[in-house]
C-alpha cells in the first residue's frame, strides 16, 4: 500500500523533486535511474 501523499506536503514536495516519475522527465533524471539500476540499489527512487 504506497503511502499517503496527499496531506503531507513535505512528503509531496519530496515526491515531486525526486520521485520517480520526476525522475523519468528528464534525460538526466533517467541517467539516475539507470545509474542505480546498474548499482543494483533496491529502490530507485524516493
Amino acid at each position: 500500500m504506497p503511502e499517503k501523499v496527499h496531506n503531507n506536503l513535505s512528503n509531496r514536495k519530496r515526491k515531486r523533486t525526486s520521485g520517480f516519475l520526476a525522475r523519468k522527465r528528464t534525460k538526466s533524471g533517467r541517467k539516475i535511474l539507470a545509474r542505480r539500476r546498474r548499482k543494483g540499489r533496491k529502490r530507485l527512487a524516493v
